[in-house]
């Protein structure tokens, strides 16, 4: 990363709902953007706690216990070992900081399992 980054731009790369694209790194973590919009998959990280900034939108983040609902410019850490479902009823941009190699759909795995890919 040696120019600055646009995420407006970058945003603009993805064509579908939760395909996230790498925008750059922090020392071993991903920068990433995604566009949310329906519901994603109840899945969990047991390695790394999952951070959330809307940039666009609003994020429903549902845990088991409870909804937390983010507009633009808040953010939300879902600690390593909780289930968690983002949803959003209309199309929702954010960005997504979390260790290099953490596959998005976590222990769920399945069709919304995304390959990492630059932008």
């Amino acid at each position: 990363m040696n120019e600055k980054i646009n995420l407006a731009e970058k945003l603009t790369l993805l064509e579908k709902p939760y395909e996230p694209g790498i925008v750059g790194f922090i020392n071993d973590y991903k920068l990433q953007v995604v566009k949310v919009k329906g519901p994603f998959v109840w899945h969990k990280h047991d390695e790394t706690d999952d951070f959330f900034l809307v940039i666009r939108g609003q994020l429903t983040i549902h845990l088991r216990d409870r909804d937390i609902v983010l507009d633009p410019g808040e953010i939300f850490v879902v600690p390593r070992g909780v289930e968690h479902c983002p949803d959003a009823k209309e199309e929702t941009e954010v960005l997504l900081i979390e260790p290099h190699g953490t596959v998005n759909t976590g222990d769920a795995g399945g069709d919304m399992t995304a390959e990492p890919r630059l932008l």
